[in-house]
Order: C-alpha cells, then sequence, then structure tokens
C-alpha cells in the first residue's frame, strides 16, 4: 500500500464512524456516539501516524495523547486536556465498574459539547494531512 492509500484507509474509516456518531447521537445512544467518537480520533491521528512515520504501520494503541506524541503532533494544554476526557469515553463504555457513571455523564447537552470538539479536532488534524 503506498503511504497515501494508507492515509486514505484511516481517514475513510474515520469518516464511517463520523456518519456512525451521528446516528447514534440521533437515536439517543450518547454513551456509544462518544465512544465511536474516541475512534474517529484514534482513526485520524493514526492516519497523521502514517503520514509522519512515512507509512510505517501505527501502534495498536488507543491513547489519544500518546497517538499524538507518537504522530509528532503537539497538543497544547486545553487539547492535551480534552484528548485525555475522551481517552476515557473508549475505556467507560466498556468495562461494567465505570459504565453506571458514565451513563450519567452521557446527556445530550454533554454529549453534543463533546462530539463537537471531537469533530473540530478531527477537521484539524485532516487539515494536517494535506
Amino acid at each position: 500500500m503506498t503511504i497515501e492509500e494508507h492515509i486514505n484507509y484511516w481517514i475513510e474509516s474515520a469518516e464511517h464512524d463520523l456518519s456512525t456518531v451521528d446516528a447514534l447521537f440521533e437515536a439517543g445512544k450518547y454513551d456509544w456516539a462518544l465512544f465511536i467518537g474516541h475512534l474517529v480520533l484514534e482513526k485520524v491521528l493514526k492516519a497523521l501516524f502514517v503520514k509522519q512515520n512515512k507509512n510505517k504501520i501505527p501502534p495498536k494503541v488507543h491513547n489519544l495523547v500518546r497517538l499524538s506524541e507518537l504522530s509528532m503532533l503537539e497538543l497544547d494544554n486545553e487539547k492535551k486536556i480534552f484528548f485525555d476526557r475522551v481517552n476515557d469515553f473508549n475505556l467507560e463504555v466498556r468495562y461494567p465498574e465505570y459504565k453506571k457513571e458514565f451513563y450519567k455523564f452521557c446527556t445530550k447537552e454533554a454529549a453534543e459539547e463533546n462530539l463537537k470538539k471531537i469533530k473540530e479536532s478531527f477537521q484539524w488534524i485532516q487539515s494536517l494531512l494535506k
């Protein structure tokens, strides 16, 4: 696979997941919309990793802050804190000990606010790939 094909693989997958985010949000499945939102950022960061690391296979890492570092993406403190919070969306939906608290957090308003920032971050990172 060429570097362009490899990057496009991750971007197309992330864009597909973005449409899933919207469908889940509309269905009121805010916890799962946030979970998939994490995947969107993970995939666009993996596309950036491919670009910055000359077509290497991205690591099997899900931590967005760590992926940013490995992709040579400098995050300001605000973005670092946000990415760290989005990491929780990946974990808290998966493990029973966190689910109850996560469900309480996942109001329509909280999901809307976080998904807006996820989409903005996706567009920002995607712009770095051009």
